[in-house]
């Protein structure tokens, strides 16, 4: 009953509260998750999303991805904190539609196999590799290598994903066999 109860919020979610983004097949999300962003976002299959999580900025994000609980995809200039005379509070913003300024095209990409750790926070326009993991609590502000282990604040590599380069070569294989 409640996996019904769940499937039936996730198709609500998909096809009317999250409807102007593109959302794979197997989504499912935690409770009190926020979606925005200034033109798209586009979500792979078999995507989960913990609760209390945001995505606030253009993001693609691959198949076979899990965001844990309170993680954050957050924009890098959402307000125009330039503008000669005006408070940051009363300047810009991203949202607006005549908002001209930097990263209005800047779109995170998170690529397939990804996990991403409890409270993290990604910073709009970075890339992460296929295969890598963020350690909770990290704070991402520049890219990520593929097949990797990222954490801390700022994030930086802590270790390759696979012990040895057999192993990675085969989770390669297995994983298109997979997908196939």
């Amino acid at each position: 009953m409640i996996q019904s109860l769940k499937r039936i919020r996730d198709i609500y979610l998909v096809y009317f509260k999250f409807r102007r983004y593109t959302i794979g097949k197997r989504f499912h999300s935690g409770i009190r998750v926020r979606m925005w962003s200034k033109n798209s976002i586009t979500i792979g299959d078999d995507f989960y999303i913990g609760r209390d999580s945001q995505i606030e900025c253009d993001a693609k994000i691959g198949d076979s991805v899990i965001f844990g609980n309170k993680v954050a995809l957050v924009g890098k200039y959402d307000h125009h904190y330039q503008t000669v005379g005006s408070a940051i509070r009363q300047g810009s913003e991203i949202r607006n539609k005549d908002y001209d300024w930097k990263g209005k095209n800047l779109v995170t990409t998170i690529e397939d196999d990804v996990w991403v750790g409890y409270g993290s926070i990604i910073i709009q326009g970075v890339h992460i590799g296929t295969g890598s993991i963020i350690a909770a609590g990290s704070v991402v502000v520049k890219d990520v290598e593929p097949y990797s282990i990222y954490g801390g604040n700022p994030a930086r590599k802590i270790a390759d994903r696979f012990e040895t380069i057999e192993d990675l070569s085969r989770h390669i294989e297995m994983r298109k066999m997979v997908s196939a």
